[in-house]
């Protein structure tokens, strides 16, 4: 199992997947910005926008972690959803040009922590206390999944088999924290590892068996499955 705080892989995950979200938005002309992205309600200029402001949000916890001083990712949920409208209405090459400088600026503020700062707590925009090493962790989940959301070719099977794995960690683990989470035993088709929703103790998990990368989908909220379970919002 991968640690989310082990930097000598979340690190170069982090690029990997900016570089591939980045290739992605380049690949799409002005009208496919303005086109719906996988994730309902948002163009794809929303997604890039998202993007971008929440490298500007993961700025200020790496800043918080360095200096000790509180600089929250989000005043409120209402700035935060201000702000990706407003990033949506851009021209395109300005919101291009804003993933590339914001994404370069987190790898600088990430670039200036040390043993002793990755390790000071910072708060993420969800309340939890995390250390400042969960950081590209964080954000590895936002280039890889919204590189998928747009909708443009990337799919699921596109991530590494690894990053697969350690996602289905993290989102087993957030989903079965939330009080309708139903049980089910999650079985890939090409791991010998399984997965587990729900309350530890519940008897009889309905069982979800398909590939990871598609298990991965669905417990995301990317896709649906013909399971009769219903499962919350994972984030």
């Amino acid at each position: 199992m991968t640690s989310r705080h082990d930097l000598t892989v979340t690190l170069p995950w982090m690029r990997e997947g900016t570089a591939l979200l980045s290739g992605v938005a380049d690949g799409l002309t002005d009208d496919d910005l303005r086109a719906p992205s996988a994730l309902p309600g948002w163009t794809r200029a929303h997604v890039i926008g998202h993007v971008a402001r929440n490298a500007e949000a993961l700025v200020r916890l790496a800043t918080w972690a360095r200096t000790g001083v509180r600089t929250p990712m989000y005043a409120n949920r209402e700035q935060r959803a201000a702000e990706i409208e407003s990033s949506a209405a851009l021209p395109p090459d300005v919101l291009r040009g804003q993933l590339k400088s914001t994404a370069a600026e987190l790898q600088d503020a990430l670039a200036a922590l040390d043993p002793t700062t990755w390790q000071a707590e910072v708060t993420s925009a969800l309340g939890r206390t995390i250390p400042a090493a969960e950081i590209p962790w964080m954000r590895v989940r936002e280039v890889w999944l919204h590189a998928v959301d747009l909708a443009s070719g990337t799919t699921f099977t596109d991530l590494p088999a690894p990053l697969i794995d350690t996602l289905l960690d993290d989102v087993t683990a957030t989903l079965s924290t939330r009080p309708a989470c139903p049980a089910v035993r999650l079985t890939p088709t090409d791991r010998e590892t399984t997965w587990h929703l729900g309350p530890p103790t519940a008897q009889a998990p309905v069982l979800a068996r398909a590939p990871a990368a598609e298990l991965l989908a669905w417990t995301t909220g990317r896709s649906s499955r013909p399971e009769p379970v219903r499962l919350p919002p994972w984030l």
